[in-house]
C-alpha cells in the first residue's frame, strides 16, 4: 500500500480546525491539483470562489444551516457550475441543456475531490458543505454570481483540531455489481452494516444517537429535499431543456 492509497482510505470529515493558516504556496498547489482533474470534452465549466472576508464567511455559515466551521476554517471555497465564461467567449452558445448541468456537477465534484485529497496528503483536513444549497439564491447574490453560474457545494480546508472516528462505508458486496445490476439486496449483509453504523453513531454521540443506516436513509428519503432547487437552476439558465 502506498501513501496515496493510505490517504484515500484514511479520509474523515474535519469540522474543527486550528488557527494555523495555509501557506500561499501550499494553497496554490492544492488548487492546481483541483484544476488538473478530468473534465468532460475539455469544456472546463467549473469556477471556484475563494471566500476570505470574515463577514461573508459568517453569512455563508448561517445560510448553510448554522455550520460554524464555514467561518472558522482556514479556507473556504464554493464550487460552481459555470457556463457564463463560455457565453462570454461564444455569445451564441446553446446553453440550458440538462446534460450540461450534469457535466458541471460532475466536473466540480472531480475538482473538489482532487483538492481535498491533495490537502489531506499534506496534513490538512476538510469537509464538504452541501448546505450551500439550503439558500442558493442568497448565496448566489452574496457572491455576485451572474446567469449561467450556480453554487453546488462548499469546501472547508484547514489544519485538523480533531481526529474523529472514520464513518463506515457500504461494503463492496452491496456496491459492486458483476456484469449487470443485481436487483436483490443481501439483507444479511445490510443488517451487518446497519449494526456497524449504529455502533458508530453511538460512539460518536456518546449514546445520544441510536440509528442504523437503513433508518437514516428512510428518514432522509421520506420527504423532498430542497424543492426550490429546480426553479433556482432554471432561473439561472440550467436544465431549461
Amino acid at each position: 500500500m502506498n501513501h496515496t492509497i493510505e490517504t484515500i482510505l484514511e479520509h474523515r470529515s474535519i469540522r474543527k480546525f486550528t488557527h494555523q493558516t495555509i501557506d500561499d504556496a501550499l494553497l496554490t498547489t492544492i488548487l492546481n491539483c483541483a484544476i488538473a482533474a478530468s473534465t468532460s470534452s475539455f469544456i472546463q465549466c467549473v469556477s471556484i470562489i475563494r471566500v476570505c472576508q470574515q463577514d461573508r464567511r459568517e453569512t455563508l455559515a448561517q445560510l448553510a444551516g448554522g455550520q460554524a466551521y464555514v467561518a472558522s476554517a482556514a479556507e473556504f471555497f464554493v464550487f460552481c457550475a459555470d457556463f457564463n465564461r463560455h457565453k462570454q467567449i461564444h455569445p451564441e452558445a446553446q446553453l440550458g441543456f440538462t446534460e450540461q448541468t450534469l457535466i458541471g456537477a460532475i466536473d466540480a465534484a472531480l475538482m473538489a475531490q482532487n483538492a481535498l485529497l491533495a490537502a489531506e496528503s499534506l496534513g490538512l483536513g476538510g469537509v464538504y458543505i452541501g448546505g450551500i444549497r439550503n439558500n442558493p439564491q442568497a448565496v448566489s447574490d452574496l457572491l455576485e454570481m451572474p446567469s449561467h453560474v450556480i453554487p453546488l457545494f462548499g469546501l472547508c480546508l484547514g489544519y485538523p483540531d480533531q481526529h474523529p472516528e472514520k464513518k463506515p462505508r457500504l461494503p463492496q458486496s452491496l456496491v459492486i455489481h458483476q456484469e449487470a445490476y443485481q436487483p436483490e439486496l443481501d439483507k444479511q449483509i445490510l443488517n451487518d452494516y446497519d449494526n456497524q453504523t449504529r455502533h458508530y453513531y453511538r460512539n460518536r454521540s456518546n449514546g445520544n444517537k441510536d440509528m442504523s443506516w437503513s433508518e437514516q436513509i428512510t428518514t432522509a428519503l421520506n420527504k423532498e429535499a430542497r424543492p426550490f432547487m429546480k426553479d433556482f437552476i432554471h432561473n439561472k439558465g440550467f436544465s431549461t431543456r
